[in-house]
């Protein structure tokens, strides 16, 4: 292929990339712009041709002066840039993040005759970059503990007592329906403890066949059982110094319960086909959302191991007992999935809210979750309406009190927002916060409503 024909390809290849890329001359003079360039500064390729590179104001440039004048930018001297973020500014003052790759340009003889700089716009990157930590900020507010969410009087009662099995060095077990956070529990237990720095291991005694489940946790020594080809580490030794989590402790076999009844007592385990102790120093949290005393009775967990084991007992509400926390956790779910999702959906409708405030939740946390997740899916409009919540919430089968949002036409305005405002306080249990959520309105609005309407309790 000829030097003609091949340069004249490279052109097209520059042209369609999507990455900015630009040339400039010794003296830093922009020679060549593609069009990915234009588009991402706002400057036509006439307003950039001629023009000193310093025109993009990037975050990045060095000048270094000499005397003879011939080395004005650090990159003559470095001869590369490679993956460097920075910014540029935009012809609208617009801030454009960009990473950034530049290399000097010689010709045969060795002589400088340019460099060439490509630019890759990340300005989405570091915007949701930076949502996702005003996010974590949010969740590191007084909204929360740990990662866990809620401001109602039972989660603040947790909360609470959280932190304080988190400063003792005791067994802990948490209880808990399905779907209520006793994984979140446990781990924020460790996170608040002086064994936050040392590991954190999760077990789940429900997923391990009982014929492994006592490697698992203690481990093996080589030739211990059929495919036993080496020794192995159990996870106590690998929580040693910290915490380990074994959720769904109401699964475990009789026959591990004997062995971690020593492990609590003793502070040692063996591996099996080992009779050697090996001392363990670690905390253990443990969970299940089955009664315990009950499997007692019943003779199927022992009774010795249990009371080791619930000794700094923490009991998570269901979310029905706790319906001013779900608008906090709705909004929660919302912001993180918008996140994730490519699609522009605003908000929630005050209908949808009323329907997950009033929807019972027998899956608890997890399944306003998955709602929103379904939600996500099935929504094509700015915000999430009842029509796009799962079927059971959206149509339930037994319809609970209405909350209407509107009265009879005949009424006049305030009488009619007056008597949504009475049903949506009663509604919210006389919470102006989760009154204002349930109108769609801000709680400024619903106190200054309450205020006109007489309304206010007067103590």
């Amino acid at each position: 292929m000829e030097d003609k024909t091949l340069s004249r390809y490279w052109e097209t290849v520059v042209e369609i990339i999507h990455d900015g890329v630009m040339m400039v001359d010794p003296g830093g003079a922009i020679v060549s712009a593609n069009r990915a360039l234009t588009e991402m500064t706002g400057y036509s390729r006439d307003e950039l041709l001629g023009q000193p590179c310093s025109i993009l104001k990037c975050s990045s440039c060095s000048k270094v002066f000499d005397p003879s004048g011939q080395h004005w930018c650090l990159l003559f001297r470095s001869g590369a840039v490679n993956m460097r973020r920075c910014s540029i500014t935009a012809k609208s003052g617009r801030l454009v993040h960009v990473m950034k790759n530049a290399s000097v340009l010689h010709d045969e003889t060795g002589t400088i005759i340019g460099a060439v700089e490509t630019l890759a716009d990340i300005t989405e990157i570091i915007e949701k970059d930076s949502q996702i930590e005003a996010f974590r900020r949010e969740l590191r507010q007084e909204n929360g503990f740990q990662g866990m969410i809620g401001i109602s009087a039972p989660m603040r009662h947790t909360f609470d007592l959280l932190a304080k099995v988190a400063a003792s060095d005791a067994p802990a077990l948490i209880l808990g329906e399905s779907g209520t956070g006793k994984e979140l529990a446990a781990r924020a237990i460790h996170q608040h403890s002086a064994r936050k720095d040392k590991p954190y291991v999760q077990v789940n005694c429900a997923a391990l066949n009982e014929s492994v489940l006592e490697s698992e946790l203690f481990g093996h020594v080589k030739g211990a059982f059929t495919g036993a080809y080496q020794n192995r580490q159990g996870r106590f030794e690998a929580a040693h110094g910290g915490d380990i989590f074994l959720d769904e402790i109401g699964e475990l076999p009789l026959s591990t319960q004997v062995k971690l009844l020593r492990v609590l007592e003793e502070k040692v385990i063996e591996r099996v086909g080992d009779n050697r102790p090996i001392p363990v120093d670690v905390r253990i949290i443990t969970a299940t959302n089955r009664n315990l005393k009950d499997l007692v009775d019943k003779g199927l967990f022992r009774n010795d191991f249990y009371y080791r084991i619930n000794v700094l007992p923490v009991e998570l509400p269901p979310l029905r007992r706790r319906p001013e926390d779900i608008p906090l956790l709705a909004e929660m779910f919302f912001h993180h999935l918008q996140l994730k999702s490519s699609k522009k959906i605003l908000g929630i409708s005050p209908e949808a809210m009323q329907l997950l405030v009033r929807h019972s939740w027998p899956g608890n946390v997890r399944e306003l979750k998955s709602a929103f997740e379904y939600a996500f899916v099935t929504c094509s409009e700015e915000r999430i309406e009842p029509q796009h919540l799962p079927p059971d919430i959206a149509f339930p089968q037994v319809q609970a009190p209405p909350v209407p949002v509107a009265t009879h036409a005949t009424l006049s305005t305030d009488e009619r927002k007056k008597r949504e405002l009475q049903q949506a306080l009663a509604q919210a249990g006389g919470n102006q916060s989760l009154a204002a959520k349930l109108l769609g309105v801000s709680r400024v609005t619903v106190w200054n409503r309450m205020h006109r309407y007489g309304l206010l309790r007067r103590d």
